[in-house]
């Protein structure tokens, strides 16, 4: 049984955070796409960031702001332009963005974080974030997680929150994160946009580990289209709220703490790839018996993002041996004879060896699970094993439709 439970909230379901989001004007759409959420207290701030070599102004600020001093108070994310690939004036925009909130708010610029989400080479509308933040302000609410959520879309057809609660020294603990994310998603980060909200105490390198492992076992480990984005920023606050005793070193505490952040970033990885742009259904990849972990990473990473599987997923053909090449050319070394393919409740291969199987069965299994009809899930599973080592991992994607090509050839005309 999980040491935590689900519950309502999201980003504002831990003590003392207020959130908010409105329409500033940013998106030709006039969909909501300004955000804010706060602390009402100094927070522990940690974040991961896009590996790309081209980022965007809101990424190199963060890094600079965290590196200097791992604290904060707020967190802006605009939707609509990216602001990457905008020179000079794009970091100018991001720094006068981050007073601008610091201003509207009362606190020192340097606790004011930024994150931008959109069209990559286009600056930041400044007029209507100008004018914008200050109306932003007005709506920050302990209940304003969900129109926050909302102002961090951009293809995205849902929402992505949750919120979990444990118990830690006999007191409530609450972790809550929404996220954004719908294409150019690929592990080293992706086109995603995450938020977490903590309210236990925890001193600064545990938390930023804690969030960098868990980043790793979630976010790293989805997969949409194989591209890897400019903006990609997981940011994490912990503002002690919960009264809890600090945590300081590793233990039974932080164990369980980061387990439940895990636990919030992986639910959140999922929501990305099950909303991935055209994606009829989610695809989960279970590996075991590699050597250890990362090795089992690797190889759930490449099945999940290989585009022949993912069209295969698509026409619900269980054609087994694309899993069979992208796990052999993940770069991790097994032996071949070893190795055993499940799709659902199908076994398709068994120590190397092809198996008999009902493939209209196996074809009605993917139609189902697209249909989110079998065992009520929308879910197409598939269990790999490569040996008898200790190491295990999972990765998540989804099915490569021709609705992906239409809404990514026409995404700026």
């Amino acid at each position: 049984m999980a040491d935590w439970q689900i519950i309502s909230g999201g980003i504002t379901a831990p003590k003392g955070f207020r959130a908010g989001g409105i329409t500033a004007g940013l998106k030709p759409s006039g969909a909501p796409d300004l955000a804010l959420i706060v602390s009402d207290v100094d927070a522990i701030g940690a974040g991961v960031f896009t590996t790309s070599q081209v980022k965007a102004a809101c990424v190199d600020y963060c890094r600079q702001r965290l590196q200097a001093k791992p604290t904060a108070r707020a967190i802006l994310c605009n939707a609509g332009q990216a602001n990457a690939a905008t020179g000079s004036q794009g970091w100018a925009d991001a720094v006068e963005s981050a007073q601008l909130t610091a201003q509207a708010l009362g606190i020192s610029h340097e606790q004011v974080l930024v994150a931008s989400t959109g069209v990559i080479g286009q600056r930041i509308k400044m007029d209507q974030m100008r004018s914008g933040i200050p109306k932003l302000v007005e709506t920050l609410s302990p209940e304003g997680s969900d129109p926050a959520a909302r102002a961090i879309m951009t293809t995205d057809l849902v929402p992505k929150t949750i919120a979990l609660e444990l118990t830690l020294d006999h007191r409530p603990v609450r972790i809550g994160g929404i996220c954004k994310g719908s294409g150019m998603i690929h592990p080293n980060m992706a086109t995603m946009l995450a938020f977490v909200t903590c309210d236990a105490a925890i001193s600064p390198h545990l938390w930023q580990e804690m969030v960098s492992r868990a980043a790793n076992k979630s976010f790293n480990q989805v997969t949409v289209d194989g591209d890897t984005s400019t903006n990609d920023s997981l940011i994490a606050l912990a503002n002690g709220e919960s009264r809890t005793p600090a945590i300081t070193e590793p233990g039974a505490n932080a164990d369980k703490l980061e387990a439940a952040l895990t636990e919030v970033c992986m639910y959140l990885a999922k929501s990305i790839a099950r909303d991935g742009e055209g994606a009829t259904c989610l695809i989960e990849v279970q590996v075991s018996g590699a050597a250890d972990d990362e090795s089992a990473r690797k190889i759930a990473r490449t099945i999940a993002g290989s585009s022949l599987f993912k069209a295969a997923v698509y026409g619900r053909d269980p054609n087994w041996g694309r899993i069979a090449a992208a796990a052999g050319r993940a770069g991790v070394l097994f032996e071949q004879n070893e190795l055993r393919i499940q799709l659902g409740d199908f076994l398709l291969m068994e120590n190397g060896q092809p198996l008999a199987f009902d493939r209209a069965a196996a074809s009605n299994y993917m139609k189902q699970a697209a249909d989110g009809a079998y065992l009520k899930q929308d879910t197409v599973l598939v269990a790999i094993r490569v040996g008898h080592g200790d190491g295990v991992g999972t990765a998540w994607g989804c099915d490569l439709s021709y609705d992906y090509v239409k809404i990514n050839a026409d995404y700026t005309t």
